[in-house]
């Protein structure tokens, strides 16, 4: 179908499209004019993302959708409208009770009953750049309409104070037996680290250790030396009861010594003189090699004397380093064991750390759940009230009328469509060309037809007098 053909059906058929379109905008009219009155009141509210002063808690992201797709759905909540009908005591209204029990039979809850209403005629609708939420309702009554708006709102944010604050409250419960209980573990370690000192008799410092640490090393330090000088007097001892004994620098060094082997030395000079002058037969040579025998029999009895110091020497050197040998083991064994009473008690001293620790965890968490729990403060702010609106939000008669007459030449349309299908009839050349198939040599113009037009018609007449014959050969 042409562009043609359509506008002559419509030409043909306008009749039964102007009465399609005057019903349609006049039963929109008729019934915009009979709905009753509907009165819209809009109250909105900001969900702040600020943190909480008391717990430093983000309440949401400030651009995560998913936060304010959950206020919208706590708004919407029973909850929420069970709330409302609380605030508003509507549920104890005889009539509404009446009302309920007539509707539903006395089953259920006039709570729910009264807050499914609700929700059929409230609306929520969040800001697409920003946490504002719009809370409508609709209502015959503007003042009502405004009324269940602001208690729909104040329903809202006294709900998410109690999501908020509820969590809290049973929280601080929980940490409250928490810090009992840690504390009381706490006391516990305390008393065991207390007794454990008193029965040791240690204290919280080193000091104690410390001192018998330096003890212990200055005892290895005098074994050390003990050690060396026993060594060298037994090396002397050995040399004393040796060939050599004499040699040694304890006999070479003594006085009395020195003192005899200088008479023994003038002795055996005088001896050698004597004999020289008098002989070996005189009584002096004779009175001479006694004296000397006599000296050299006091210095064999003055270096035994010397060397067996040396032997009194080694063994005292040797009972003073199995003296102190007995008392660095003694020192030793009296430092590992204050190193391992240390060591429980550095143990123990942990434990009542941790537990401190613990016991401060919990009682900081009891302070903060329990500042949380007393807040009254919503992280949802209230920022307009409803107002009664002066004009109804519906029926908008203008609006319907519009859509009413617009749907009209729809339907008109399709109407005038639907019977020239029924009824097809030839309304211009094309459908007579189409219909027959053969060429339309001449039109005729009609006899009221002005003159201006005759040109039109003759320049049409001449078009289809140059339209396409059928070809040779073939069958029209």
């Amino acid at each position: 179908m042409t562009f043609g053909q359509f506008l002559s059906i419509l030409r043909a058929r306008w009749l039964v499209a102007l009465l399609v379109v005057m019903l349609t905008v006049g039963m929109t009219l008729a019934i915009s004019l009979l709905l009753p009155k509907q009165y819209r009141a809009i109250a909105s509210v900001v969900a702040e993302t600020k943190p909480d002063p008391v717990s430093a808690v983000v309440f949401g992201m400030a651009t995560s959708p998913a936060f304010i797709a959950t206020q919208v759905d706590i708004i919407q909540s029973d909850r929420v409208a069970q709330r409302v009908v609380r605030n508003l005591k509507l549920n104890e209204n005889p009539q509404v009770r009446e009302q309920w029990k007539d509707e539903t039979k006395g089953e259920g809850s006039i709570e729910n009953w009264l807050g499914t209403v609700f929700q059929r005629q409230m609306d929520v609708v969040p800001s697409r750049e920003s946490n504002v939420i719009s809370v409508s309702y609709r209502a015959p009554d503007p003042r009502f309409a405004a009324a269940l708006a602001n208690a729909f709102v104040q329903a809202y944010i006294d709900t998410s104070l109690e999501l908020r604050v509820g969590p809290a409250r049973q929280y601080s419960t929980f940490f409250e037996s928490r810090a009992k209980e840690s504390r009381e573990a706490l006391e516990t370690m305390q008393s065991r680290l207390s007794s454990y000192q008193k029965d040791n008799g240690i204290i919280a410092s080193d000091e104690r250790l410390d001192i018998e640490n330096s003890r212990l090393n200055e005892l290895s330090s005098q074994l050390t030396a003990l050690q060396a000088l026993a060594a060298e007097s037994s090396s002397r001892q050995t040399q004393a009861q040796g060939a050599q004994g004499d040699r040694i620098g304890e006999v070479l060094n003594n006085p009395l010594v020195l003192g005899i082997k200088s008479d023994i030395s003038r002795g055996e000079a005088r001896l050698q003189e004597l004999s020289t002058r008098l002989g070996e037969a005189h009584p002096l040579v004779q009175e001479s090699k006694a004296n000397l025998a006599e000296l050299r029999t006091r210095l064999e009895t003055e270096t035994r004397k010397v060397t067996g110091s040396l032997g009194l020497v080694n063994n005292v050197n040797r009972q003073r380093e199995s003296d102190v040998r007995v008392s660095l083991e003694a020192q030793r064994q009296k430092v590992l064991k204050l190193k391992a009473v240390r060591d429980e008690g550095l143990v123990i001293m942990r434990d009542v750390d941790n537990a401190q620790r613990s016991y401060d965890a919990v009682l900081q968490r009891l302070t903060a759940t329990n500042l949380e729990g007393q807040t009254n403060q919503s992280n949802v702010s209230l920022l307009t009230l409803a107002e009664p609106p002066l004009k109804p939000a519906s029926p908008r008669v203008l609006l319907n009328t519009i859509l009413a007459a617009f749907g009209g030449i729809l339907l008109a349309v399709g109407a005038t469509l639907v019977l020239e299908l029924r009824d097809r009839r030839v309304r211009n050349i094309d459908d007579l060309v189409a219909a027959l198939g053969l060429p339309v040599l001449v039109t005729l113009p009609k006899p009221n037809a002005r003159s201006a037009r005759s040109g039109k018609n003759g320049s049409l007449m001449q078009q289809r007098l140059l339209a396409p014959l059928p070809q040779p050969g073939k069958v029209s």
